[in-house]
């Protein structure tokens, strides 16, 4: 992974991209993300963040694009990232994105699959591909509006405007903005709480939200009473009704 640094502090796996200036998004960098996210999967990882500086990802590598135009490049870059983004999303605990900079395009859709997205005050997202004559093709045209909603997914795809942070926590897209300085350590601070919770918990309301979307009522509440029953049967279960009964604080094994 020469391009993506991955270290683990209290149980969070913090996947940082490097590819300088701007992190832009090549086929090496996507892959080394996938590689750095199933590491991530490990039972001993309880929540993690991803991250990259100066910029979070402003987007996909444009001379790659023109490589392909050429029949030299890799045509499915935008494949490739989806399914990266996808396996980030999947990921069965608390994940956050940490918004240096820019996080447009590939970047921001990137960041669309953590559960969480904090922003530094002086961060930008957007999904600009419409200036190219493209589309979003991880996944923007589809969580976009999941998170803001259809009318307003659609004028941010159709003009390409980029937002600002505080715009950004108004419509949804962004969990917290803070300072640039902050950011880091605000984003690990909630990181290694989440990672002392009841992560099998975590999970199963992750699969709930994700498997009830969009299906009737009575299929999403048996997804749901399926889900309970399953961490009904977990150790932390037994930790947190134990701690409640005895007014403590329960200490979670994220079993």
């Amino acid at each position: 992974m020469g391009l993506v640094e991955y270290t683990v502090t209290d149980a969070v796996a913090r996947i940082t991209l490097n590819r300088p200036p701007v992190n832009a998004l090549n086929a090496e960098l996507i892959a080394d993300i996938g590689a750095a996210v199933e590491q991530a999967a490990a039972p001993d990882v309880r929540a993690v963040v991803i991250t990259g500086s100066p910029h979070f990802a402003a987007g996909a590598d444009i001379t790659g694009f023109q490589a392909s135009f050429d029949g030299d490049g890799d045509v499915d870059l935008a494949g490739d990232l989806a399914s990266v983004v996808k396996s980030l999303e999947d990921l069965e605990k608390p994940t956050i994105a940490a918004i240096n900079g820019f996080a447009l395009g590939g970047g921001f859709e990137l960041a669309m699959g953590a559960d969480f997205r904090y922003l530094a005050d002086d961060a930008r997202v957007g999904q600009p591909e419409i200036l190219l004559g493209i589309i979003p093709g991880a996944g923007g045209t589809q969580r976009l509006p999941r998170l803001v909603g259809y009318q307003r997914a659609l004028k941010m795809c159709l003009t390409g405007r980029q937002i600002g942070a505080e715009e950004a926590l108004t419509l949804g897209l962004a969990d917290k903005v803070v300072s640039s300085d902050e950011l880091s350590e605000a984003a690990m601070d909630d990181a290694v709480r989440f990672a002392a919770g009841p992560t099998a918990a975590y999970a199963a309301v992750k699969r709930s939200v994700a498997r009830g979307l969009g299906v009737s009522l009575e299929r999403g509440l048996e997804i749901e009473a399926a889900e309970f029953a399953g961490v009904f049967g977990t150790n932390d279960a037994r930790i947190g009704v134990a701690a409640f009964l005895a007014k403590g604080k329960p200490d979670f094994t994220g079993q």
